[in-house]
């Protein structure tokens, strides 16, 4: 699934990197706490959150993620949009609640661990 069909399904928007939608991810991970994240730590990841500080994007910069998802409306500020932009990661957006979310994107393919369904 690219970034840009995850955030189609979610029914959501670019912050910034639409350029780069066509990015392949392998698989999803939808916390709020970066610690959870860290334990996920897999090649490709979609990242789902409803935490809006520039710590998110620091722990994707360090996992090597490249697209994040704001879950429940929530905006970034400019800061983290420039942040994400220098650091090459995708922002998008849903006013979807998390559960929502991640669920939409596992029904339209992507399964955590990368797997696709048969």
């Amino acid at each position: 699934m690219t970034v840009a069909e995850a955030i189609k399904v979610v029914d959501g928007a670019f912050f910034c990197g639409e350029d780069k939608g066509s990015t392949e991810v392998a698989s999803a991970c939808g916390a709020d706490l970066m610690s959870d994240v860290m334990a996920f730590v897999k090649d490709r990841v979609l990242l789902l959150t409803g935490l809006v500080n520039p710590q998110v994007i620091r722990t994707a910069e360090l996992l090597d993620i490249h697209a994040i998802i704001f879950v429940r409306g929530k905006v970034p500020s400019k800061d983290m949009i420039e942040l994400a932009e220098d650091s090459d990661i995708i922002l998008g957006g849903t006013k979807l609640p998390m559960f929502l979310a991640c669920g939409k994107i596992y029904e339209a393919g992507l399964q955590a661990g990368g797997t696709r369904p048969i």
